[in-house]
């Protein structure tokens, strides 16, 4: 099923290629000792997590050395799938629970991803500054931006600029009203052919 997942990064790495064709079973083996994804998502894996993850790279190639903060990570999404696909940015992988953290650290560790940083806290109490916050909708998109853009920097190294990427479905028009047509929206289903795209996007937000 993998391979599938291929054909949307045809430039993918030998190494990027291992490391995500692994992601799948060293999901299964920890997702059976501590459950952090439900059965049915576990079925789905290779579209509802990874794929999803991986259409932010469809609207940025981050740059070497970039940081980037997956606020409400869970089992690890996007981070993970991220952070093989940009093996020389930065990414620190945020929840406030800890079994889900555990499974953060072990699936890294297994893969010897070195530019994941597991960090369990809630987004209240990180300071740190960061080029991206990146998620898959945690909140309300406005309570969102409250919650996290004190923690992005104001030194710029990409373009675009540094600020949001939230994934996210359905209608967003009221959340977004608030943001003066800052906010970029790119409907997935542009990027991929699965069903499952139908209603889903990527936000950017520049702060």
């Amino acid at each position: 099923m993998s391979e599938s997942i291929f054909r949307y990064f045809p430039l993918l790495s030998d190494t990027q290629k291992d490391k995500l064709s692994k992601l799948k079973p060293v999901y299964d083996r920890w997702n059976s000792m501590i459950n952090v994804i439900s059965r049915k998502d576990m079925d789905n894996f290779y579209v509802h997590h990874l794929l999803h993850s991986l259409s932010i790279a469809k609207v940025i190639n981050f740059l070497p050395g970039t940081r980037i903060l997956d606020v409400g990570t869970g089992g690890g999404f996007p981070g993970i799938p991220l952070a093989i696909m940009f093996p020389d940015s930065e990414f620190t992988l945020l929840d406030s629970i800890e079994k889900k953290i555990k499974v953060v650290k072990a699936v890294s560790d297994e893969l010897g991803l070195e530019n994941v940083k597991p960090l369990r806290k809630r987004i209240e109490e990180e300071n740190g500054r960061f080029h991206f916050v990146i998620s898959r909708a945690v909140t309300g998109f406005p309570e969102f931006v409250n919650l996290t853009s004190k923690n992005i920097s104001l030194h710029r190294t990409n373009s675009p600029g540094n600020g949001i990427f939230y994934l996210k479905g359905g209608d967003l028009t009221a959340e977004l009203s608030q943001f003066n047509k800052k906010a970029i929206v790119w409907q997935i289903k542009d990027f991929f052919d699965e069903p499952f795209f139908e209603t889903k996007v990527i936000v950017y937000l520049p702060v």
